[in-house]
């Protein structure tokens, strides 16, 4: 086994890199993939990896792989390139599955949300041209066609921040004002027109207040 550091410290000196950690941080390469290279067994990483090597080096992928492969005399370059393409295969079809499993991850998780929100997505349409035919329609026989869509929210852990209508004291952190950039102190009252959302412990929409007896319509 023939140890290559010094060659690779020769490439990192005109690549501007001043250490093994920093090709590291730079290609996003592991230092154990790092150390692999260095004693000269390039052809057991990753395609994926000697490219990012490569481009950080500023050197071709086949030369890397000339510098950085144990071989024998009867080893040449079109060997090298052998591997660099069994390498190279081997990567694409990695890339191809991955692609193939997130594709397949989307569909599920496309269905199974339809799968919750089917008698929302069926009946409300008839619900709106019952509404737009009957003005003096309720809107709270509405209202249990959205309980589907609170199902879904509840699953992905997704919780309002107050209430419409609700009276609460102002927090920066969890109300935006409907309007105006007016400086208003923490705790003063605020009533809610539009509710926020949080995600666990992560804001996802802050909810829309105005000032307690001020009218903005």
């Amino acid at each position: 086994m023939s140890d290559r550091t010094e060659i690779l410290r020769q490439y990192m000196h005109l690549a501007g890199v001043s250490s093994f950690q920093l090709l590291s941080e730079r290609t996003g390469v592991s230092r154990r993939a790092i150390d692999t290279l260095r004693k000269g067994n390039a052809e057991t990483l990753k395609y994926a990896d000697l490219a990012k090597l490569a481009s950080i080096l500023q050197i071709d992928l086949t030369e890397l792989i000339d510098n950085f492969i144990n071989y024998d005399s009867s080893t040449n370059r079109e060997s090298n390139v052998s591997v660099i393409a069994a390498l190279r295969d081997e990567y694409q079809r990695l890339q191809q599955t991955l692609a193939n499993q997130q594709k397949e991850l989307r569909s599920h998780f496309e269905r199974e949300t339809l799968q919750h929100l089917e008698s929302l997505l069926l009946q409300l349409p008839s619900a709106a041209y019952a509404a737009q035919q009957n003005p003096n329609m309720l809107a709270k026989n509405i209202l249990p066609l959205l309980r589907p869509l609170d199902t879904l929210l509840q699953r992905w852990g997704i919780s309002v921040i107050g209430a419409v209508g609700a009276e609460v004291a102002y927090d920066p952190q969890r109300h935006q004002l409907m309007e105006g950039n007016d400086e208003i102190a923490l705790g003063t009252p605020v009533i809610i027109r539009y509710i926020g959302y949080m995600q666990g412990e992560k804001l996802l929409y802050r909810a829309i207040v105005i000032i307690k007896g001020t009218d903005t319509e």
